[in-house]
């Protein structure tokens, strides 16, 4: 890499630390069947565990947890889940909450998909900041997919706009947590985490048995 690259790529991780721009990442796996019948079949069992965010908890390692919760904020159990409904990611020895609200889901024939937006708590108490309760802002979104192609399946997450929540009233208290989560401790171990979700979705590694 030249001078010049180098040079430009520090401005832009400058701006990226000061909430200025963000990025945008995917993290993906495939797994190819022999016949259409047997990838139809793991499109279905991967719909169900796309869907089912209280199992990704479970994964093998150091892991996320994930908590689905209903549009009122009360955790659930259901194995699907609705525009309205949150998620809770608690990072891996961390106790900062980071809520997301899922904004849209996509179902045909061959893709199923939802989408979510970091939020603030849902019914926060009454003397709690109403802030944003995610290291990114609310413009970010992580879409995660499953597609056939032919016979191969595709698990995907997909990472857009994704500013570091650290500047104005939307950061509230937490603007320096926020970018030391995002490039620090996140930044170190997103890869880790969305290889090790995708490669679930298309069956190379399961969920613990509890």
């Amino acid at each position: 890499m030249g001078i010049k690259k180098i040079v430009n790529k520090v401005k832009e991780e400058v701006k990226v630390l000061r909430g200025e721009e963000s990025k945008d990442k995917r993290y993906r796996n495939e797994q190819d069947y022999p016949d259409v019948a047997s990838a139809q079949a793991a499109f279905e069992e991967s719909k169900k565990k796309l869907f089912n965010v209280n199992l990704w908890s479970q994964l093998e390692g150091i892991n996320s947890t994930f908590e689905l919760h209903d549009a009122r904020g009360q955790k659930t159990t259901a194995e699907m889940p609705d525009i309205g409904y949150f998620v809770k990611i608690t990072l891996p020895a961390s106790n900062v909450e980071n809520w997301v609200n899922v904004s849209g889901i996509r179902i045909e024939d061959k893709l199923a998909e939802f989408t979510v937006h970091p939020s603030e708590k849902p019914n926060p108490p009454a003397d709690e900041e109403a802030v944003t309760k995610h290291f990114f802002t609310k413009e970010a979104s992580s879409t995660f997919r499953v597609e056939l192609q032919g016979t191969t399946l595709i698990a995907s997450e997909i990472g857009r706009d994704e500013y570091i929540n650290n500047k104005g009233e939307e950061s509230g208290a937490r603007s320096m947590l926020n970018t030391l989560i995002a490039e620090g401790g996140w930044a170190g171990f997103q890869g880790l985490q969305w290889d090790k979700l995708t490669s679930y979705l298309v069956h190379q590694k399961e969920a613990k048995v509890e």
